[in-house]
């Protein structure tokens, strides 16, 4: 009876596994169908990396990142859908449902609920995960692609890019004196030069930024270099004054969005322990930027005999030929940006999983080749990539024509790129926004001004000198005598001139008061801050000169003529002392920043980015005291140095925490508003610093030193970031 039992028990078990059986192979010919259907799909499309059933995983020959491997998951033919006893249960995929289902909201048992069923909160908070995963996944990648060949090669890229800006905000400082005497710029009129420069600068920074979270870190770069290098070069040939700031005010539009661009774009290629000391070596970039404007304008612009000139209404002088120069790195930058790839961490950003992989193994064998390893494979097959989420548009009816349409592009571009904006000051980057803000805006606020104060002083000091020196000549009478020789820095009080020839020569910060001239004939002169006050001019001939009405002040001018007077402003100082100084000051505090971009490349791994940028910023604001001391041109310029070697390294910290503070899909928005920040900041410092100049030391020494302390202790509170993934 036993033995009966146990054979019907056996027979039953057999006939379920039988069942069993045939329900899997059932399962298995539906789901191979399903599979090889959405595969016919998916081959086309992005999204077959970004499906339901997967986007938990990625997976690597050999190996898994991100997850832990496990057999369970990720294969419709083996265990998914069934319990312990193998049975099919509720929420196993049985095929494509019939088109009654998903009606009135409904959707098929046991699948996920689609997009268009979910409100946008739950898909940000998907987005949000992806992203998190995609972080921790992307750094493994970037680890195995290695730190090599192809890193470098963009290094040098974007560093010309970087050097432009920085030769950018040098240039209109050299050329500004030269450019207000060769366009007869009124002094009302000369200081709109340098803020329109800025100006600019401040509204590309913040479009650029924003534009490269929305159309890619390389072409808003290509695009923004170009219009700089276009707009650089014609301004170098206009010769009214109206279109040379116009020309001006968009080079500076274009340069705006090389820092916030260069540094988002350089961060995404690197490792996380090779990011602090790389993009510190890139910086290095904006200071030789300042070296080589400074040494060409040292070069260039006081050699006023190269100019050339077409006719009487076109003039082509040394400072023209500074500024062609000065656009060489851009052009360079844009001719090389062409060969070098998009960012594929914005790629995976934006969901383009091909392009993004394509770049990854890319960089992968450029590096392995140049390690002499060219056999080693790139093993990631499959990268996460975020859920996108539509943004819905709405467009007018009345969009038929093209201009429209334009209007309407760049009406709905401005806006995303404010919403993007706006978002930079969400939880949890809200914090950190404001912080960063107060940071930038401290360190922009004190480095400018003092910057802007340096010089001026400097300047007043030599003046003052210059004007210690002046040579008084009191009661001459001299009679039919040839002057031709070069007189300076004198003043003629109550002299008489009787039948004296003034041929071929310079008057150059030359005052004559209450003087005659009688019989007098002035030939061949060249004039620099000379002025003739209440004098009297009797039968007096002045032949190509540049001696116009306004030199004549309080004057009487009797039977005189003028013959081939040249109008307007003639630069013609060619010897001219101040112009070489100037220029070699900038170049000695541009090249004292050496020391201190090789500290910080160095250390900024080791001690920390928040460390640096707070200790920095401290010993900024200590070292503005000893400028109490400052009493001659060589201690202004050693203060000069100091400061300049101190303030590089809050400079490098601040960019490198702020890249990493900030997530992909708003990095560049966030660095470009700071950049903003940091240019208004700048029009502000220069103002009120260098209204200051010649006045009284105590207020820019104090002010200085006050925010740029302020400034370092905030720093001190934002979160450290050294051994933070990037967002």
């Amino acid at each position: 009876m036993e033995e009966t039992y146990k054979d019907r028990t056996s027979l039953v078990k057999g006939a379920k596994d039988i069942a069993k059986e045939v329900k899997r192979q059932a399962v298995k010919k539906v789901n191979k169908a399903v599979d090889k259907a959405q595969d016919g799909y998916t081959q086309r499309s992005y999204s077959r990396f970004q499906d339901e059933e997967d986007e938990d995983d990625y997976y690597v020959q050999g190996g898994n990142y991100g997850v832990e491997a496990n057999d369970d998951e990720g294969s419709s033919e083996a265990t998914e859908g069934h319990d312990e006893d193998d049975e099919i249960y509720e929420g196993e995929y049985q095929g494509i449902p019939n088109m009654g289902q998903g009606k009135d909201g409904m959707v098929a048992l046991g699948q996920p609920m689609r997009d268009e069923y979910k409100d946008r909160h739950e898909l940000e908070t998907e987005r949000k995960a992806d992203e998190e995963e995609l972080a921790q996944q992307y750094e493994l990648i970037i680890q195995e692609c290695g730190h090599g060949r192809f890193q470098w090669a963009l290094f040098f890229v974007l560093g010309m890019a970087l050097m432009a800006d920085g030769v950018e905000v040098f240039v209109v400082g050299f050329v500004l004196p030269s450019a207000e005497t060769d366009m007869c710029i009124p002094n009302s009129g000369s200081g709109w030069l340098g803020s329109i420069v800025y100006l600019g600068m401040m509204v590309g920074a913040f479009f650029w930024g924003g534009m490269a979270d929305k159309v890619g870190r390389r072409q808003s770069l290509l695009i923004c270099m170009s219009v700089n290098g276009f707009f650089a070069f014609l301004s170098s040939f206009v010769q009214g004054y109206g279109f040379f700031l116009f020309c001006r005010l968009f080079s500076g539009f274009g340069i705006g969005g090389a820092v916030p661009i260069v540094f988002s774009y350089f961060s995404e290629v690197l490792a996380r322990e090779k990011r602090g000391e790389h993009l510190s070596w890139l910086c290095m970039f904006w200071m030789i930027g300042g070296i080589y404007a400074s040494a060409m304008a040292w070069a260039i612009i006081p050699h006023y005999g190269w100019s050339f000139s077409m006719g009487s209404a076109y003039q082509f002088h040394s400072w023209r030929v500074f500024v062609i120069v000065c656009a060489l790195p851009c052009v360079s930058s844009v001719v090389a940006l062409t060969f070098m790839p998009e960012s594929p961490r914005f790629l995976l950003e934006v969901g383009k999983h091909d392009e993004a992989w394509m770049i990854l193994k890319q960089i992968h064998d450029t590096n392995m080749r140049a390690r002499g390893q060219p056999e080693k494979v790139f093993t990631v097959n499959r990268i996460k990539t975020p859920k996108q989420i539509d943004e819905l548009i709405e467009i007018e009816s009345d969009t038929g024509t093209w201009y429209r349409r334009c209007i309407v592009r760049i009406r709905t571009e401005l806006y995303g790129i404010w919403l993007t904006f706006m978002r930079c000051f969400n939880y949890p980057v809200k914090d950190n926004t404001i912080k960063l803000t107060a940071v930038w805006f401290t360190l922009s606020f004190g480095y400018y001004g003092l910057s802007v104060w340096f010089p001026d002083v400097i300047k007043h000091l030599q003046s003052d000198e210059y004007a210690s020196r002046v040579k008084h000549f009191r009661n001459e009478e001299v009679s039919h005598f040839v002057f031709n020789f070069t007189l300076e820095n004198q003043i003629h009080s109550n002299g008489e001139y009787i039948n004296d020839r003034f041929i071929m020569m310079k008057f150059k910060s030359v005052t004559f008061e209450d003087s005659l001239f009688k019989n007098c004939v002035f030939e061949d002169i060249t004039s620099l801050n000379t002025y003739f006050r209440n004098c009297t001019f009797i039968n007096t001939t002045f032949y190509n000169t540049d001696l116009e009405q306004y030199k004549f002040v309080d004057s009487e001018l009797v039977n005189c003529t003028f013959f081939h007077i040249r109008t307007g402003c003639q630069i013609s100082f060619d010897d001219d002392y101040s112009a070489y100084w100037i220029y070699f000051v900038n170049f000695l505090g541009t090249l004292a920043v050496l020391p201190g971009n090789i500290v910080s490349a160095l250390l900024m791994d080791r001690i920390g980015r928040l460390t640096m940028l707070g200790g920095s910023m401290v010993l900024s604001g200590i070292s503005c005291f000893f400028l109490w001391f400052g009493t001659s041109e060589s201690m202004m310029i050693g203060m000069l140095c100091l400061y300049n070697g101190l303030t590089i390294s809050a400079w490098n910290s601040l960019d490198v925490i702020t890249v990493e503070l900030y997530p992909t899909d708003r990095r560049a928005t966030g660095f470009g508003f700071l950049n903003a920040l940091c240019k208004a900041a700048a029009v502000l410092g220069n103002l009120i610093f260098g209204s200051l100049v010649g006045i009284t030391k105590a207020i820019p020494i104090l002010l200085a030193s006050t925010v740029l302390v302020c400034g370092g202790l905030v720093g001190l509170r934002l979160p450290d970031t050294r051994t933070q993934v990037l967002m």
